[in-house]
């Protein structure tokens, strides 16, 4: 075998992965996607559809008070990443927050990633209150806001747009004084992504869910909108 023809051979074998892979560096497009959840549905309970489409719900606008007390309004236009639960806890909320922290960490350079963790718990949960929190966990220096608020606001925000359950049980039962049997909530973390609809939801308290989210953060950022 002449020098020329090993040469050749040589680059097949070396050459065309490294070629195959610069192709697919510049030309290659992720197509893996995430479900849409919440599709509307009419009066009729019929799914609503657009040319074709169905139709699903998105976040609304709303605003609460962080950690500063100033008053702030989270909209769509990032990522983002809610849960509901309160300071006070000693269930599940500690191990959630903590996972979540954990991912946060992995996007404190990325802008558009942004976490929000919002008290249903508001009367205790002072922005003081919350800012100590945020800072024990190490939230305070991530693109991580605590937020606190006007209760009913809270619950309906909870129940009607994140379709997640919410209830202060010693409103209905004043033996219930114990703090971790008193509010009740959900350990659910909701994706949401920069047109507002919800593409992802996690449970807190299992590692490997929160994992998932950090994976189905990264799915996001790598659509064309989002490739830096």
């Amino acid at each position: 075998m002449n020098k020329t023809l090993k040469a050749g051979i040589l680059f097949a074998i070396l050459g065309i992965p490294v070629l195959t892979f610069i192709f697919l560096k510049l030309f290659g497009k992720n197509n893996f996607d995430l479900p849409y959840f919440f599709p509307e549905t009419g009066d009729n309970g019929e799914v609503k559809m657009m040319a074709g489409d169905t139709v699903f719900a998105t976040m609304p606008p709303f605003t609460l008070v962080n950690t500063e007390g100033d008053s702030t309004t989270v909209q769509p236009g990032k990522i983002t990443v809610v849960n509901f639960f309160f300071s006070r806890c000693g269930t599940i909320c500690p191990i959630t927050n903590t996972n979540l922290t954990e991912v946060a960490e992995s996007f404190k350079d990325n802008p558009d990633v942004h976490f929000y963790g919002i008290s249903v718990d508001p009367k205790y949960d002072t922005p003081a209150v919350l800012k100590s929190y945020a800072r024990a966990l190490g939230m305070d220096r991530l693109h991580y806001d605590l937020l606190t608020g006007d209760k009913k606001y809270i619950y309906d925000l909870s129940i009607e747009k994140f379709r997640l359950p919410v209830a202060d049980a010693s409103e209905y039962d004043p033996a219930v004084t114990r703090v971790d049997d008193m509010f009740i909530h959900s350990d659910k973390i909701m994706l949401i992504d920069p047109e507002g609809h919800f593409r992802g939801i996690y449970s807190g308290t299992q590692r490997s869910e929160t994992e998932r989210l950090k994976l189905e953060i990264k799915v996001l950022l790598s659509h064309d909108k989002y490739e830096r």
